[in-house]
């Protein structure tokens, strides 16, 4: 009887904890949302069951909003009486917030450029396609890295803008072959991408575009004496697969624009004027206990970013 008494209890309480929100309450609840967010038509919002909270009053509930490109659970509290709507954000400050985002990051495996025992790591997602992303990559490089030497360690992580820049995805899947084998093939692919976009871009068609991303990246490894035979294996299956773990990743983040830097973990867009950048990096090191270098005079300009469409 005791054995049952508790399976019936445990029932119950499970019945009390999650309660779905009646239907003409979910209507009101979702048309105030859309409302005072300004969220499209195109976006679906789902209004989740609600649960006790830790706010006398107020039972929490989860809304779900799910995009084209994104998607992302809110949290909000709802009154008993059911006329107030708080948006509720619980802030844990046994955490470091800077080092949960690294820890979001994937780096295992990506080429590294600078010293890879830093205190300071720089994440850019980057475009090979992107404009603005050829203009943040030559500010890091050579300036930002000749500046800062051994204190940092720069990263790059894919995050092609496909709707606007056809030929991103292979340009990245390419240099990921060339990884395989080199760091330095990586990189040096990168900055001459980076730096001559208009030779891929001026051939008409994408076919024309990527024969000459693929020739580029086969020069690059006879020049690196890679293994042939497995860079043009990697070349002809275009495997996407690690791109678009990368893509989850970058909108995991909230990424949505390139070029997206985190720097130990901060988020900077293109839009930051290079002193800004210095800035982050310079506070990143401080706070690791590095002692930031002396800095020029004079700035580049800053890079505008991608967004996604």
């Amino acid at each position: 009887m005791s054995r049952r008494l508790i399976l019936v209890l445990v029932i119950i309480c499970l019945g009390c904890s999650a309660q779905s929100v009646p239907p003409e309450e979910v209507q009101r609840i979702e048309s105030e949302v859309r409302v005072y967010y300004s969220i499209p038509p195109s976006v679906k919002i789902t209004v989740g069951a609600l649960r006790p909270s830790e706010f006398p009053g107020y039972q929490a509930l989860t809304i779900h909003m799910d995009g084209k490109a994104k998607k992302q659970d809110y949290e909000f509290l709802l009154s008993n009486d059911g006329k107030t709507l708080l948006r509720f954000t619980k802030l844990d400050l046994t955490k470091d917030p800077y080092a949960e985002i690294m820890k979001k990051i994937t780096l295992a495996g990506r080429p590294v450029r600078g010293n890879r025992d830093a205190k300071v790591t720089i994440v850019s997602f980057d475009d090979f396609e992107c404009p603005f992303c050829s203009r943040m990559h030559q500010t890091l490089f050579p300036g930002l890295l000749s500046e800062y030497g051994d204190r940092v360690q720069f990263i790059y992580k894919d995050f092609p803008l496909t709707e606007s820049h056809p030929w991103a995805i292979h340009a990245a899947v390419d240099a990921n072959c060339l990884a395989a084998q080199s760091n330095d093939a990586y990189w040096e692919f990168a900055d001459y991408i980076h730096r001559s976009q208009q030779e891929v871009s001026r051939e008409k068609g994408r076919e024309a575009q990527f024969a000459v991303l693929d020739r580029l990246t086969t020069e690059e490894g006879q020049k690196r004496s890679l293994d042939q035979a497995k860079l043009e294996a990697c070349i002809k299956a275009q495997n996407e697969d690690a791109i678009q773990a990368s893509l989850k990743e970058g909108d995991s983040l909230g990424v949505s624009g390139t070029p997206t830097l985190f720097i130990n973990g901060r988020e900077l867009d293109g839009a930051m004027p290079v002193a800004d950048v210095r800035a982050a990096i310079d506070q990143a090191l401080e706070q690791a206990g590095v002692s930031p270098p002396a800095h020029p005079t004079s700035s580049a300009p800053s890079a505008s970013p991608s967004t996604r469409q």
